[in-house]
């Protein structure tokens, strides 16, 4: 997955009816955190090249399940024992929504994907209660 500019007016309802209704903080952690993944993946030049070319040419993809792991990894950094809550927030609980997130930035010309990705890379990467612990609805990390 490649990051392209991101377009000035986004239509979040058009977005929001093919991914569900993930607000846009959502979306600029998923774009914020194929930096960090490809920082992880391949080094700096990988973030910087994706900065600097909006494309993942040059052997810089990530796939989806790298991706799920570098947003687990970029979550944890960011927000620590409030990530689950965080993500909870935006109705990001399980992989699969980092799945949809990404293939509705795809869609909107904001991300790049090969032919080779699809849905299903982002499909049970990692089980959320094992990595974040468990949150019940209404729940906070703070209580």
């Amino acid at each position: 997955m490649g990051n392209v500019p991101m377009h000035p007016k986004p239509n979040w309802n058009e977005i929001r009816e093919r991914a569900g209704n993930f607000p846009p903080q959502a979306y600029q952690f998923v774009r914020e955190g194929l930096g960090h993944t490809a920082r992880l993946v391949h080094g700096e030049r990988g973030e910087s090249h994706l900065e600097a070319t909006g494309t993942d040419e040059g052997g810089r993809h990530v796939s989806g399940q790298q991706l799920c792991l570098g947003l687990k990894d970029y979550a944890l950094k960011q927000y620590g024992l409030l990530a689950r809550t965080v993500l909870t927030h935006w109705g990001i609980q399980r992989t699969e929504d980092f799945g949809r997130v990404v293939f509705a930035m795809v869609e909107a010309g904001w991300m790049r994907k090969t032919q080779e990705d699809t849905p299903e890379d982002f499909e049970g990467v990692f089980d959320f209660d094992d990595v974040f612990g468990t949150l019940r609805p209404g729940e906070s990390r703070l209580s």
